[in-house]
C-alpha cells in the first residue's frame, strides 16, 4: 500500500442557475483613496474551460480528478423560471461533475422536478440521509429506487456510497444534506431527512469495516453545520460543502472575505466555493494511507471579464491611468482568473436558452435612484440590515391592502430576496430572474400578538444561530408596518425588548393579546426557518391570484419613486455575540 496519495478537486456550490457571468464588485486602494472595480465574474462557460484545465493537468500528472457540487443548483433565475431544471441538467452534464449533493432548492416544489432532473443527468445526485422507504411506489414523481439518486439505505441505516478508485485503493464519497430539509423546504409528505451526524458516523463505521478509509463528505448543511459534523465525526478525510454561500479565502486585500480556505476542525478541511458560479474552488490534496490529509493546497477563484468598470468612493469615473494601475493590480491577485470560457457552453447558452429570456430584460419597470445593497444579517457596515427587503415587505402591504384594508403589517424573510438593486433601470428580467426568482403565493393571516413575538425571536435565533442550530442566516426577519429590537445576550424567549406596530399614523405598542392581520409569502407563513410560530394564526388565507415577485412588480411599477426616500429602520439588532456587544 502507498504512503501517500494525490487527488485534485474542483468544486462549486449554490449556483442557483447563474449560467452566465455575474456581477460582483472588488474594492482596492492606492494613494490612499478607495476604488470600487465593477465586473462579471464565472457563469457555466468560464467554469467550463477552467475545469477542463484542471482535468488535462490531473490527467498529465497521472493524479484522480473529482468536480464535485455542493447543491441548490436549482432556483435563482430566469434560466430556471423558463426551462425548470432541463437548463441545469443540460449544462451540468458539459461540465462533467462527478457527483452532486441534494440541496434545499432542489426540492423546493416537492419530489417530481427531482425526478424530472435524475432522469435527464448523467451524473449521480447524492442525498445520504434523503429517507424514501415510506414512499409511494404507485405515486407520479417517485424517487425511490431511482439508479442516479443514492440517498438513505434503510436496512442498514447508512448513506448509500458513490465508491471510486483511488490510486491502490478505493475512495468513498457520502452525500450529506439538511435534516431540517422540511423546515426550508417542501418535499413530499411521504420523504423524510434524517439526522445527518448519525448518518455519516454510521456511514463511515461500515466504510472502514470494508477497509476504505478515504471518505469525502459532499454536504449541502452549510458551513456551521459542516464544523459540527467534523467536531463530531472521526474518520471523515474532507468535507466539501455548500447552502451558506460561504466564500473561503483570503480576500481582505480585494475588499471581499478573509476567511480560510480549507478550514479544518477535526483534522478534517472543508472546502467551500462562493455562489451564484461566480468561482471555482481548486484544490491539490494529498492523503496518508489512513485517510488524513497531510497536504491542502487551493483557493477559490473568480473568473473574471477583462472590461472592469472603476470609480471611486463618490461613485466618480477613475481616470485612464489609475484604473489601468487598479485592474492590473486585480489581476495579480492570486484568486483572479481571465474570462476565458468553453465555446461550445457559451453557444448551447446563447443559441438554446438565452433567446427566451430577451424579451423580458426589454420589459422596463422603474428607475432606481441608487443601488440599494441586499443583505441577509445585519452588519458594522449596515446596521438595519437589508435595503432591500423592507420594501418587498412593504410591496406585499401594499398588494394585500387591495383585497383586506385592515391589514396591519407584512413580514417577509431575508432569504426569500436573493440579491441587490442595483441603480438605474429595472426591468421585468431583473426582479422574476434575480430579486425575487421565487413564485410563491401571498398568504394572509390573522394572529395574536405573542406570537407574531415568538415568530421574530425564533427566526433571529436561527439566523444567527444564537442558542439553536439554525437553517441559514436566511431566515432573518424584514417587516413592514412593524419594528422591533431583538437582544441576543438576553434569555432566550425575552430577546425582543421591545415591539411596536404603526396604526392610525403613529407607531404604538404591539399588545401580545390583540389580534393583528398579517401578510407573508406562503413559505413563511407556513412556518418554515423559524416562523412555525405563524402556524398559531386564527386564520389564513392565500392569495391565489398574486405572487411575490408580482407584487414587487405592481409596487415598482406604481410607485417606483417612492424608493428615492429614505425608508425609516424596523430593524433595531443587538448580537449575541460577547465580542460584538454593539449594533451590528
Amino acid at each position: 500500500m502507498q504512503n501517500s496519495y494525490r487527488l485534485s478537486i474542483a468544486h462549486i456550490n449554490d449556483t442557483h442557475s447563474n449560467f452566465e457571468p455575474s456581477p460582483v464588485q472588488f474594492s482596492l486602494t492606492t494613494e490612499q483613496q478607495s476604488y470600487k472595480l465593477n465586473t462579471n465574474s464565472g457563469g457555466y462557460a468560464r467554469l467550463g474551460f477552467q475545469i477542463d484545465q484542471a482535468r488535462q493537468q490531473a490527467a498529465q500528472q497521472q493524479t484522480p480528478f473529482l468536480f464535485l457540487h455542493g447543491g441548490d443548483s436549482f432556483q435563482g433565475t430566469l434560466y430556471f423560471r423558463e426551462f425548470q431544471g432541463a437548463a441545469n441538467a443540460h449544462l451540468l452534464n458539459l461540465l462533467k461533475p462527478d457527483a452532486m449533493v441534494l440541496g434545499n432548492h432542489e426540492i423546493d416544489a416537492g419530489n417530481s422536478p427531482v425526478q424530472a432532473f435524475l432522469n435527464r443527468i448523467d451524473f449521480p445526485v447524492l442525498a445520504g440521509n434523503m429517507d424514501l422507504s415510506h414512499e409511494d411506489r404507485l405515486k407520479v414523481g417517485r424517487l425511490y429506487g431511482h439508479p442516479m439518486l443514492y440517498d438513505f439505505d434503510d436496512n442498514s441505516e447508512t448513506a448509500k456510497v458513490l465508491i471510486k478508485p483511488f490510486h491502490d485503493t478505493k475512495m468513498a464519497i457520502i452525500g450529506i444534506t439538511l435534516d431540517q430539509m422540511r423546515l426550508i423546504a417542501r418535499p413530499d409528505p411521504d420523504t423524510d431527512f434524517v439526522n445527518a451526524i448519525d448518518t455519516t458516523r454510521a456511514t463511515i463505521a461500515r466504510l472502514h469495516y470494508q477497509g476504505i478509509k478515504h471518505i469525502i463528505v459532499l454536504s449541502h448543511l452549510g458551513l456551521d453545520q459542516d464544523r459540527e459534523l467534523a467536531q463530531q465525526v472521526d474518520g471523515i478525510s474532507l468535507i466539501v460543502g455548500g447552502h451558506s454561500h460561504t466564500l473561503q479565502g483570503q480576500m481582505s486585500d480585494i475588499g471581499l472575505s478573509n476567511i480560510p480556505y480549507a478550514e479544518t476542525i477535526n483534522s478534517t478541511p472543508i472546502l467551500h466555493a462562493g455562489k451564484y458560479a461566480e468561482t471555482l474552488g481548486l484544490a491539490e490534496i494529498i492523503f496518508d494511507k489512513q485517510g488524513g490529509v497531510t497536504e491542502l493546497i487551493g483557493n477559490n477563484y473568480f473568473m473574471v471579464d477583462s472590461q472592469i468598470h472603476v470609480s471611486d468612493a463618490q461613485g466618480q469615473t477613475a481616470s485612464p491611468a489609475i484604473a489601468q494601475r487598479l485592474v492590473k493590480q486585480l489581476f495579480a491577485h492570486p484568486s483572479i482568473k481571465g474570462d476565458q470560457h468553453d465555446d461550445g457552453i457559451h453557444q448551447v447558452i446563447h443559441s438554446q436558452y438565452r433567446p427566451a429570456l430577451d424579451a423580458l430584460e426589454n420589459q422596463i419597470l422603474a428607475h432606481i435612484p441608487r443601488d440599494f445593497v441586499h443583505t441577509r444579517l445585519p452588519s458594522k457596515h449596515l446596521p438595519h440590515g437589508s435595503e432591500i427587503a423592507p420594501w418587498v415587505s412593504r410591496s406585499m402591504y401594499k398588494a394585500a391592502k387591495k383585497i383586506e384594508p385592515d391589514i396591519d403589517f407584512a413580514l417577509h424573510n431575508a432569504g426569500g430576496v436573493r440579491q441587490s438593486l442595483n441603480k438605474g433601470q429595472l426591468s421585468l428580467a431583473d426582479v422574476v430572474g434575480r430579486i425575487l426568482p421565487f413564485e410563491l403565493p401571498l398568504t394572509l393571516y390573522q394572529i395574536m400578538g405573542k406570537y407574531v413575538i415568538e415568530a421574530l425571536e425564533s427566526s433571529i435565533n436561527r439566523a444567527t444561530n444564537n442558542g439553536i442550530v439554525g437553517t441559514g442566516a436566511g431566515s432573518f426577519p424584514y417587516p413592514y408596518g412593524l419594528r422591533y429590537f431583538y437582544d441576543g445576550k438576553q434569555a432566550k424567549g425575552q430577546r425582543i425588548t421591545q415591539i411596536e406596530i404603526y396604526k392610525q399614523d403613529q407607531w404604538q405598542a404591539l399588545e401580545p393579546d390583540k389580534l393583528y392581520i398579517g401578510v407573508s409569502s406562503s413559505y413563511t407563513a407556513a412556518g418554515k426557518e423559524g416562523y412555525d410560530a405563524l402556524l398559531h394564526a386564527h386564520w389564513q388565507q392565500a392569495m391565489t391570484s398574486q405572487t411575490l415577485p408580482e407584487a414587487f412588480i405592481d409596487f415598482v411599477s406604481l410607485h417606483g419613486h417612492l424608493i428615492e426616500d429614505p425608508l425609516f429602520t424596523n430593524v433595531h439588532y443587538i448580537s449575541h455575540r460577547e465580542d460584538k456587544s454593539t449594533h451590528e
